[in-house]
């Protein structure tokens, strides 16, 4: 097979959450255990550091990867979902897996892992985690992908924790309440491994600080550290954190939930350089200001164009949303018009709720089983006051906005990770078409 086919196979073959949502969860590691001990534990052979909680996890692991990498390791990252290529989620020092190593990969040990009926994250984490041991990493930053306690990333034995924050997401696997959710997050947490919290507080702390005594691990929480002692949003759209160990650090990644995605990261540098890892000042600024250059990380408040203003980001739950309203409401525009779409398993009474009423919205739905109709979409925005009309694919609710916008416009797309990967799927196609 060559690549095309092989992922084909992939999407047809295993159960794949990123399209089908629950009906490709499978609760329990007995798969993972499975795969594991057939590829002779390759995450055994580096270092890994494990980074869960609810949002900001993809955005501290590339961050921290970005800066490890300018520190002279050889970094592997494991993250997830993908947005255009599936190689994205398998990187070392930036770059994608090579496809002829999927190909190999499926054709070489199909006839073990057929039987066993993975699911799609299974078997790419067991990929990732062999590919990692085969280039020969130093360290891998792991994403959880759901959860934490029963997430198949969760048999690796890291050298720290990081967990960003507790938001209501994925209610139907990991519980429907905060302290619910955190105990699920918390179950990374590992015998006298160091954990550290990024954004905790009442309850929500108090479950993390039962597991970290119960499995004798010393826990630190960024907000008692306080590495930023404060912080400025640029107009260029780029962060300006001081610190007292890092004066003007400049951080590329200008969303308003990027302010307390520094605050955790600088906390696990400084605990990593108590581990000995060598982190030079100069590798903490050339990694906050290139994160996407040396990472490829997509979708995080990323501006595609100037005239009109576009910004995409990929936040798709309350926590997230409120983080782009506040945004979205110190912007400056003539008309915001607001592409969405939303998966049917979320909450999205929740996030349009809170969603501003004097915008001008674009209903739409991503391209896979999971998304929400487009006219669905637009009835449940009506009741909730937000005024537009429906498109059966992104790509018609962009250019229909486009076409719609003065210069001097803002226009967001967002509401899924599916429907920003459906719109860079598009400008990127777009982009190799004029090159024709």
């Amino acid at each position: 097979m060559d690549y095309q086919n092989t992922l084909k196979y992939l999407y047809e073959s295993v159960p794949m959450f990123q399209q089908i949502g629950s009906g490709a969860y499978k609760e329990g590691l007995a798969n993972t255990r499975a795969l594991d001990e057939y590829f002779e534990h390759p995450h055994r052979k580096y270092r890994t550091i494990h980074v869960g909680g609810t949002n900001g996890k993809g955005s501290c692991s590339h961050t921290l990867a970005a800066i490890l990498q300018e520190a002279g390791y050889r970094v592997g990252l494991y993250t997830s979902p993908h947005l255009v290529d599936f190689r994205e989620r398998i990187r070392i020092n930036g770059e994608m897996m090579p496809e002829t190593y999927v190909v190999d990969f499926v054709e070489k040990h199909r006839s073990f892992f057929e039987p066993l009926h993975p699911s799609f994250f299974e078997l790419t984490t067991a990929m990732a985690f062999r590919y990692f041991a085969d280039e020969k990493v130093d360290v891998a930053l792991i994403e959880v992908g759901l959860g934490g306690r029963l997430d198949c990333t969760n048999i690796i034995t890291p050298d720290l924790c990081v967990i960003t924050n507790i938001s209501l997401d994925h209610t139907q696997f990991l519980g429907n309440t905060l302290a619910e959710i955190a105990g699920e997050k918390a179950g990374i947490i590992k015998p006298n491994i160091p954990v550290l919290i990024g954004e905790a507080e009442g309850e929500i702390k108090q479950v993390f600080i039962d597991k970290a005594r119960c499995e004798n691990s010393p826990i630190y929480f960024a907000e008692d550290i306080k590495p930023i002692i404060h912080s400025r949003l640029e107009d260029s759209g780029k962060w300006i954190f001081e610190s007292n160990k890092y004066p003007n650090l400049t951080g590329e990644l200008g969303g308003f939930c990027q302010e307390k995605n520094a605050a955790t990261v600088l906390a696990a540098i400084e605990l990593l350089q108590q581990m000995n890892y060598v982190i030079p000042d100069k590798a903490v600024y050339q990694g906050f200001r290139n994160v996407t250059k040396l990472t490829g990380l997509q979708g995080r408040w990323q501006r595609i164009n100037d005239i009109p203003k576009v910004i995409c980001d990929t936040g798709h739950n309350i926590g997230g949303i409120q983080y782009i309203v506040r945004q979205l409401n110190s912007e400056k525009y003539r008309t915001l018009r607001i592409v969405i779409g939303m998966v049917n398993d979320k909450d999205i009474n929740g996030v349009l709720s809170i969603l501003p009423q004097d915008a001008i919205y674009y209903f739409t739905q991503a391209s896979i089983p999971r998304a929400l109709p487009a006219q669905e979409m637009m009835q449940k925005g009506l009741a909730h006051g937000l005024i537009g009309t429906h498109f059966p694919t992104v790509k018609e609710a962009y250019k229909k906005a486009i076409n719609d916008s003065d210069p001097s416009d803002l226009i967001f797309v967002g509401g899924s990770t599916f429907i920003v990967a459906d719109l860079l799927s598009f400008l990127k196609q777009k982009c190799l078409t004029s090159l024709l």
